[in-house]
């Protein structure tokens, strides 16, 4: 059996070698030949060299460099491509993500499971962001048409079944976490503790990002929103005759009065921000319909090691 291992690098020189290292040794007690995926997403530092220098050393370790950075997702979906392996981990370069986990994913993998996802647990971290994401969690649960579990991310083994059925979905926006989902086969999970990132600097997840991703969560697996429009819509509307019909009423009765200043700004502008929100909804919709009609590629690979597949796009 042949397991690769697919790891997106950005800006990763610091960290890159212990990584090879921590990696290739866990995986000498198993029972598997290996390869290792190295996918450049764009580095400006010495990543790629260093990635030409182990990949010389050990041919194992292949590697991919795209033209530019063109983001996590396409990343893991180049590596997912090169990778020849009967089943596939994809896992972070930081090390957040332990490599002694890759031998019970490995077990659990040969009990017949296609899918052997890393849970990350809560403990740890502060009690405000735990809240957050449980709740942002509930949320989309209770939207999109997939089950997501809150410290489930990329980190997982894939069978080779698995993994041509997420290369079938060939969507320009990808949220990998809901696809992942999506395909269903049997999955299990195994449990890990917070690990603190290694190679210095500060996560390149910022909160701009996070909210974006959240955003994509939401909207990459349902219509929700859309459908949320019209009902609100709907209660608008029908708030607004009962209040009309109040207001003949009442000049009816009273006759009719200047006062209503107050009530009349309230409503065009509660009006006018629904609106402009859901108009940002319609429009995040027909951006992504604009993104897709133009099927560009998701990465332009610039290089690839001595023998590889040479530079090409996807």
């Amino acid at each position: 059996m042949l397991l690769s291992v697919v790891v997106p690098c950005h800006n990763e020189e610091d960290v890159l070698e212990e990584l090879v290292r921590q990696v290739l040794g866990t995986l000498e007690s198993a029972d598997v030949d290996v390869e290792l995926v190295l996918v450049d997403d764009g580095s400006r530092d010495g990543t790629v060299r260093l990635m030409r220098e182990i990949n010389a050393r050990d041919p194992r370790c292949r590697f991919v460099s795209f033209s530019r950075n063109f983001g996590k997702e396409a990343a893991m979906l180049a590596g997912l491509r090169y990778a020849r392996g009967d089943a596939v981990v994809i896992m972070d370069a930081d090390l957040q993500h332990p490599p002694h986990l890759l031998l019970d994913m490995l077990r659990l993998h040969g009990e017949g499971y296609d899918q052997v996802v890393a849970r990350r647990t809560r403990e740890g971290d502060a009690f405000g962001r735990t809240m957050l994401s449980r709740l942002y969690y509930h949320l989309v649960n209770a939207l999109v048409d997939v089950n997501m579990q809150d410290g489930a991310g990329d980190f997982r083994l894939l069978s080779r079944r698995a993994v041509d059925a997420l290369l079938q979905m060939r969507e320009y926006n990808r949220f990998s976490k809901g696809m992942f989902s999506w395909i269903g086969f049997p999955t299990a999970t195994v449990d890990y503790h917070n690990v603190a990132r290694q190679g210095g600097g500060e996560s390149k997840w910022s909160f701009r990002r996070l909210v974006n991703y959240g955003i994509d969560g939401i909207m990459s697996f349902n219509n929700a929103p859309l459908r949320l429009a019209v009902y609100l819509g709907a209660v608008v509307t029908a708030v607004s005759f009962v209040y009309v019909i109040a207001l003949v009423i009442a000049a009816l009765v009273h006759g009719v009065t200047a006062p209503g200043y107050v009530t009349l700004i309230a409503a065009i502008t509660g009006m006018g921000g629904l609106q402009l929100m859901f108009l940002g909804v319609i429009g995040e919709y027909v951006g992504r319909i604009y993104y897709e009609t133009k099927q560009r590629p998701h990465f332009l690979v610039a290089e690839t090691e001595p023998g590889g597949r040479g530079a090409e796009h996807s």
